[in-house]
């Protein structure tokens, strides 16, 4: 893969993933079955069973349908919900930074708890309570509560000082679930493994500690329209440092993206659904068809923060005021053009980095607050073991690649701090 969809799907591997996931579709006899979404149905193949045997996250979701039979209103069900939602959160992120038991699986992966939530996902969109009545809302309202609580998107918090009595900087990182599942379910996402590597850790700069607070958010476009980057951001983008959105991008490289643009081009999401129609915000009466990063980019190009080239990438793809047919535009986007590709792409990390930046924006933060979207190297599998129907889950590239990123996103967050003084 040469090319990640999160930059800018190409039409031979829209096609290809496209028949892909035509192919996965369930058939009308299975469309007869409890529900269950596309992305709970991978559940069961051979790989997603192995990650969460291996790493011991194969208990979550039988517990979690243990305690949901205990409840007896809908109040009680809450409560189970979120109790255990962070519970799950906390205990990926307890992994990721060598708390608590492996299993099998190196740390630093990510997968256990993308599958383990999809388990609980499935146990709750299944469940029919035996002591009350649940209205589909209702349920949409605990499936909501169980996202944010597993995704870390309620528990971002910044102390004051820290356990020194130092004032503590704040930065905010978001990461992603793994996607394109079915052209290899194995598939990790560096982003996501660099949000629970990274959650609630201290780094050092050249302006005193920062606190580093972090989340995840799906690959899937029906909830971006539904505002979950906007909920869980808005109230803490006013009290941070800094910010940076993160996802994987392409081969072999870091990219800070300069410029973030309005369109979803279409490519499937986790669930299979395409959407392709200006990014949907509030007020869209006054919303721009361009944002701009924040950060530091000449600083963080110029430093040495690890073994990846890390570029300036100012390309985007645009109708220009006046046409009709989008052109590449490699200095960013003219005036009155309407945006068909920011440079990130058109998939959901171009979006969160509209969305995140267009939220610093309208908060009137742009001229204060560094923030904008990092792209991640794709996360390979090494030699030997790149085809899905026979590769295993890991091996030592594989991992060797994902801690070299994560620790390389450590370093560009430290030196887009240090430029801030």
């Amino acid at each position: 893969m040469s090319l990640s969809p999160l930059v800018s799907p190409r039409l031979a591997a829209i096609g290809v993933t496209l028949l892909l996931s035509l192919a996965a579709v369930p058939s009308a006899s299975a469309a007869t079955a409890p529900a269950a979404t596309a992305e709970e149905q991978r559940l069961d193949r051979a790989a997603p069973q192995e990650i969460l045997r291996s790493s011991g996250f194969d208990t979550v979701a039988p517990k979690f349908a243990r305690a949901l039979e205990r409840a007896h209103s809908y109040a009680e069900a809450k409560r189970v919900v979120v109790r255990q939602g962070e519970a799950l959160w906390r205990r990926a992120v307890d992994r990721a930074q060598g708390r608590g038991p492996a299993g099998e699986l190196s740390r630093d992966d990510d997968r256990p708890l993308y599958w383990a939530r999809l388990g609980m996902t499935r146990e709750l969109r299944q469940w029919e309570p035996a002591r009350f009545k649940m209205s589909e809302a209702r349920q949409g309202l605990l499936i909501r509560a169980l996202e944010d609580a597993s995704r870390g998107h309620d528990s971002i918090s910044y102390p004051k000082k820290d356990a020194a009595g130092h004032r503590l900087k704040r930065i905010l990182v978001t990461g992603f679930d793994p996607f394109t599942l079915d052209r290899d379910v194995r598939i990790s996402n560096p982003s996501g493994a660099t949000a629970l590597a990274l959650d609630g850790t201290v780094i050092e700069t050249a302006d005193g500690p920062a606190r580093v607070e972090t989340a995840v958010f799906p690959v899937r476009w029906d909830d971006f329209a539904e505002g979950t980057v906007e909920r869980t951001l808005r109230a803490h983008l006013p009290r941070v440092d800094l910010f940076t959105t993160i996802s994987q991008g392409r081969a072999g490289r870091f990219d800070i993206e300069r410029t973030n643009g309005a369109w979803r081009g279409g490519f499937p999401d986790n669930e299979n659904l395409s959407r392709t129609e200006t990014v949907p915000v509030a007020d869209p009466a006054s919303q721009p068809q361009w944002t701009s990063t924040t950060l530091p980019y000449k600083e963080i190009v110029g430093a040495q923060t690890g073994r990846f080239p890390v570029y300036d990438n100012t390309s985007v793809t645009e109708i220009p005021a006046g046409q009709s047919a989008p052109v590449v535009r490699p200095d960013g986007p003219t005036a009155g053009s309407t945006a068909r590709e920011g440079g990130g792409g058109n998939y959901l990390s171009n979006e969160i980095a509209y969305r995140a930046t267009l939220l610093r924006d309208r908060l009137g933060l742009h001229d204060r607050l560094p923030g904008g979207h990092v792209h991640t190297p794709i996360l390979q599998f090494g030699a030997g073991n790149t085809d899905p129907a026979t590769g295993k889950i890991t091996d030592p590239e594989f991992v060797r690649n994902r801690l070299d990123i994560i620790a390389q996103v450590r370093q560009i967050l430290t030196t887009a701090m240090d430029a801030r003084r």
